[in-house]
């Protein structure tokens, strides 16, 4: 029963883009959640010289970093279970 639920969320898986946009939602996450800024998250997903001194609020990395955290929070409230549904995937 178990393998048959892994096989599924590997198929689900097996992009590689998709596999390091969920890696990437979850250490957002993770970061997040231990009290970082989306700043400080953006810091540890891109690295710091990639992050602009000035205008932060409406650089595309910020953006990313949002979208990214909100994402964890998608698959912690349940959006996990959508990987091993058989089927359709993308909805």
């Amino acid at each position: 029963m178990a393998r048959d639920a892994w096989t599924r969320a590997r198929s689900c898986l097996s992009s590689k883009q998709r596999r390091e946009r969920l890696s990437a939602a979850i250490r957002a996450l993770d970061a997040h959640t231990a009290g970082g800024s989306y700043r400080m998250t953006a810091e540890a997903l891109f690295g710091k010289k990639r992050i602009p001194d000035r205008a932060w609020k409406t650089h595309d990395l910020r953006n990313r970093t949002v979208r990214l955290v909100q994402g964890g929070l998608a698959l912690v409230r349940g959006g996990y279970r959508k990987l091993l549904r058989p089927g359709r995937r993308h909805k």
